[in-house]
């Protein structure tokens, strides 16, 4: 199978790392902001064709499908353009940054009838398939989801500390992993959902912190607090409360109410779930079967985050 990258910065480099694990995979095509920056990591990793346009790589015959690491404001509109060539695309979380373009990539996929997947990481990281097992094998009735997502982004910089060309943002993108992942674990729709945000970034004109409340159908109710000022520590922090227990997922590792460490070692072929979360993409299309975290499973996050927008702009 062959695959474009298009975004060669941070995230795009975590892809193409996850995709050499991969058999029968080569990315045949990189497609970044500038040249040369994009040249020097296509031959890192043996890329033979680069541009800066991802238009030239859709017209190739050895793309059969893409992966979008590129700025969330283009998500939607390139991902369109990803089907509307016949190429398979998994799009970087998030899908885009309102629902009305989320629709329209979902209309596309239904059209152009190819797999359209979204890199909701979080359904596919080891610490949180051990939790979803245990749902499903009705060993833990998930109550409520406990969450923090803490950054320290007073500069528009990225995860390498170099400038973005982008904004990023605590609804549209990071709120966006627990909103979907909660609807995941819960297996239930959001039937409540509410929002406070903190003021304006003189600069980067984002609210930087922010607090979500989320009511599932089954009735698990779930906290999220958010922020672009905490100076350490930083990243997301998961405590799932049941009725059989409590569960901490920090990242890659998980550990019981006791602080008790559990192995997750067999989980999956891997604890990298970038990895994962490509493989699964490829997996989808060899077999011509909708992924987990395709556009359609997704979509209802982006109905909820949209809902939490409008009360947002209402506030005082």
């Amino acid at each position: 199978m062959n695959l474009c990258l298009a975004g060669a910065g941070a995230f795009g480099i975590k892809h193409l790392e996850a995709l050499a694990k991969i058999d029968g995979v080569h990315v045949t095509s990189l497609v970044g902001r500038t040249r040369e920056a994009t040249g020097e990591v296509a031959r890192r990793f043996r890329i033979g064709h680069v541009t800066t346009e991802l238009a030239e790589s859709l017209a190739r015959d050895d793309v059969d499908a893409v992966i979008l690491a590129t700025p969330t404001p283009l998500h939607a509109s390139q991902a369109i353009a990803c089907l509307a060539a016949g190429k398979h695309v998994q799009v970087e979380i998030p899908l885009a940054d309102s629902l009305t373009d989320a629709q329209e990539v979902a209309a596309a996929q239904r059209a152009a009838g190819k797999v359209a997947m979204v890199g909701h990481t979080r359904r596919f990281n080891p610490s949180h398939q051990w939790v979803h097992r245990k749902i499903l094998a009705g060993d833990f009735h998930l109550q409520q989801m406990d969450v923090q997502t803490f950054f320290f982004r007073r500069r528009n910089i990225n995860a390498l500390g170099q400038p973005r060309s982008w904004t990023d943002h605590l609804l549209w993108h990071h709120a966006a992993h627990t909103v979907d992942l909660f609807a995941y674990q819960s297996r239930g729709a959001i039937i409540t959902a509410h929002a406070v945000q903190g003021p304006p970034h003189p600069e980067l004109g984002i609210a930087m912190d922010m607090s979500i409340q989320l009511k599932s159908a089954s009735g698990a109710i779930c906290t999220l607090a958010l922020s672009f000022n905490n100076d350490g520590p930083l990243g997301t922090f998961f405590r799932y409360i049941g009725d059989s227990g409590t569960y901490i997922a920090r990242y890659d590792d998980l550990v019981d109410g006791k602080d008790q460490k559990i192995d997750m070692s067999k989980v999956d072929v891997s604890m990298n779930g970038i990895e994962l979360q490509d493989r699964e993409f490829v997996a989808a299309i060899r077999e011509g079967r909708e992924p987990n975290a395709s556009v359609a499973q997704v979509l209802p996050c982006y109905q909820t985050l949209a809902g939490l927008e409008r009360q947002l702009a209402a506030q005082p």
